[in-house]
């Protein structure tokens, strides 16, 4: 049996998906897939998705449904980008008015910036040398 291919879709979870939907789609540029008004926003990353739930509508399941998709807290992504980008994107950010968390330079080469969203998750713009058996 083969592993996994690559990550094909991650989940954040934010209770205002008005402010994650402005965010997601104005300061990172992401593409709408699909919205269900209180429950979800759905964006293409990549050949990748990110999907943002409101927590508190997606903690529980009915029976027969999808299984539950909630949690509580921040979580964490990552997002690849070329290193002669990353300088655009910092300059992105602190135009929207998002605060650099911090700024990493790692042992391998690559570099890293740190940010949150509005629902308070951490984020994270990549070189993708971080992991070393990824092209820079």
């Amino acid at each position: 049996m083969l592993p996994p291919l690559r990550v094909l879709e991650t989940c954040l979870y934010a209770e205002d998906l008005d402010a994650a939907f402005a965010f997601y789609s104005r300061v990172l540029k992401l593409k709408l897939h699909s919205r269900a008004e209180d429950r979800h926003v759905f964006f293409h990353c990549g050949d990748g998705m990110v999907l943002i739930f409101n927590p508190a509508e997606t903690s529980q399941s009915l029976p027969g449904e999808i299984p539950a998709h909630g949690s509580r807290g921040s979580e964490h992504v990552c997002w690849a980008v070329a290193r002669d980008e990353l300088p655009r994107w910092r300059a992105q950010l602190e135009h929207h008015g998002v605060e650099i968390e911090h700024e990493e330079s790692w042992p391998n080469g690559a570099r890293s910036i740190y940010f949150r969203d509005p629902a308070g998750n951490s984020l994270e713009f990549a070189t993708p040398r971080l992991w070393e058996n990824d092209p820079d």
